[in-house]
């Protein structure tokens, strides 16, 4: 996959643990794990507002394209 998920490096910037992030953004453990793991499929907006509302920063602080990691199209 070609997004690359930075939770875990904001986490660390803010000092705050994954629980806590988990309890402010009302999402389940789970769900943020598979998120910071990036093994998310989707994210739905909402979601990506209450984020970055909790950890005081902008999508692109979270969320990265690694053009080395594109899926390659089909010839």
């Amino acid at each position: 996959m070609g997004i690359l998920v930075r939770l875990d490096e904001l986490l660390h910037e803010r000092r705050m643990t994954l629980t806590e992030l988990a309890a402010r953004v009302d999402i389940t453990l789970a769900n943020l794990s598979i998120l910071k793991t990036g093994k998310a499929k989707a994210i739905r907006f909402s979601t990506l507002e209450a984020i970055c509302a909790a950890l005081a920063c902008q999508p692109g602080d979270l969320l990265a394209f690694d053009p080395a990691q594109a899926p390659r199209e089909q010839d």
